[in-house]
Parts: C-alpha cells; structure tokens; sequence
C-alpha cells in the first residue's frame, strides 16, 4: 500500500515558504503603493514614461510637480519643485521587510530543491509519466476540477496531472524568476554579477516581470486555497500539518 503521509521536510519547506510568501506579498504591495508605476528598460521615475500604473494608492496619476524653478543662473538648468499631492511612503520598512522575508524563503527553497532532488521526491511525485502527457488528459483532468467530489488519478499518485504540472512551473519556473529578478533590483548584487540586468532587459524590466511572476504566484495561492476548500479543508490542513 502507497504511504500517503507527506514526508515531514515537505511539510516544514511548505509552512515556512507559505509564512514567507505572505510576509513577501504583504510588503511587497506596501512597496507598490509607494511607486505604482511600472516601466521597461534600465530606468524609470516620475518624470518618465510608465509602462502601466497601478491604482493601489493615492501616487497613482498624482500629476506630477509644480512648475520647474531654476536651480542657478545658468541657462537650461533647473530643479524639480514640489509633489503636487500628499506622497504615500513607506518605503523603507517595507524594503526591509521585503528582504528579510526573501531570504527565508530563498534559504527553505534551496533545502526543498536539493532534498526532493537527491529524495526522488520530484521524479516519484512531481514529474508525469510519458504515458500521461496528452492534451485529452490534461483537458479531461481540467474539467474534473469543475466537479464534486474531484476524482483521483487512478495512477497511484497523490497528485494529479494539471496539479504536478501546475506544481513543476511553480517550483522550476514561477519561483527562480521570482528570484533572480529580485536579485536584479539589488545595486549590490548586480554590481557583482551585471549579467542579470541583460538577461531581463534592465532594471526596471525586471521590476515588471517580478511584479507579473509574483502575480502568478497569488493566483496560484488562491486557486490552491479553492482546491484545498472543495475537496475537504480540516483533512488537508492535518495531511501537510500533523496527520496523513
């Protein structure tokens, strides 16, 4: 008989990555409100062109500045004058937040990647089997999770196929670019290793696609969450916690 109970570094990598993907989320959006506006390239401000804003805050479509004043004498130079609205900022401890969180969940990733490599963990659990990978399948394993009670794979797996595929991209995809592009923002980092501002296009490219990849990564938050609802919470909350 397959044993069902999830191994307990599953569940230790799962709390922590989830108290640390809140915290993330949290203070990311904090930071948004800050600077709702997101760009493409190495640069972006205020006074630049924005890709798209966000209505998140009272900084969104704030109108600018008052009319420049000269700084000297000098023909052709000025300086900004002042905000024409209240400024929401609460940058700075967000920032710190945002960091500190980060590395928690860098740090349980790396320990979850490396155990479910050398564990098999992946291969036995995550990865479809050849046979199983087919567009009927998967639209046929779509549509059961329009109905109630959700049936089972039938393969002997815990999961199945939408979920190890829907799982893959998360852990091997949605989570790295996460967190490169985070590494991206970083001056420090980048001074070290320049290569990550070209491979995402920029500074302020890698800001929007972290914003779009962590975006994905709360609707997949939430359609877990559904899933988890529907198909029993009290028993899927003991099954990653202290039960089977």
């Amino acid at each position: 008989m397959q044993n069902l109970r999830h191994k307990r570094w599953v569940k230790g990598a799962h709390f922590m990555v989830t108290l640390s993907f809140l915290a993330l989320t949290f203070s990311g959006f904090v930071i948004l409100m800050s600077h709702p506006r997101l760009y493409w390239g190495q640069a972006g401000n205020d006074l630049t062109p924005a890709l798209f804003e966000l209505p998140i805050s009272r900084n969104y479509h704030h109108h600018g500045y008052t009319k420049l004043i000269p700084f000297t004498h000098m023909s052709g130079t000025v300086v900004s004058a002042a905000r024409t609205y209240d400024i929401f900022n609460q940058n700075g401890w967000g920032r710190s937040s945002h960091f500190l969180a980060a590395w928690f969940l860098i740090i349980t990733g790396l320990v979850y990647f490396i155990t479910g490599w050398f564990s098999g963990h992946f291969r036995h659990n995550l990865l479809p089997g050849t046979k199983n990978l087919s567009f009927r399948l998967a639209l046929a394993d779509f549509r059961s999770h329009f109905r109630k009670p959700i049936p089972a794979d039938g393969k002997g797996s815990r999961y199945g196929l939408l979920q190890r595929l829907t799982y893959l991209v998360v852990i091997f995809f949605l989570f790295p670019v996460v967190i490169l592009t985070g590494f991206t923002m970083s001056p420090a980092i980048t001074a070290s290793y320049p290569f990550l501002i070209k491979m995402f296009f920029g500074e302020e490219s890698a800001r929007t696609i972290h914003f779009f990849a962590a975006s994905a990564l709360l609707l997949f938050l939430v359609v877990h969450l559904v899933m988890i609802i529907r198909t029993g919470f009290k028993q899927n909350l003991l099954a990653i916690t202290f039960g089977k």
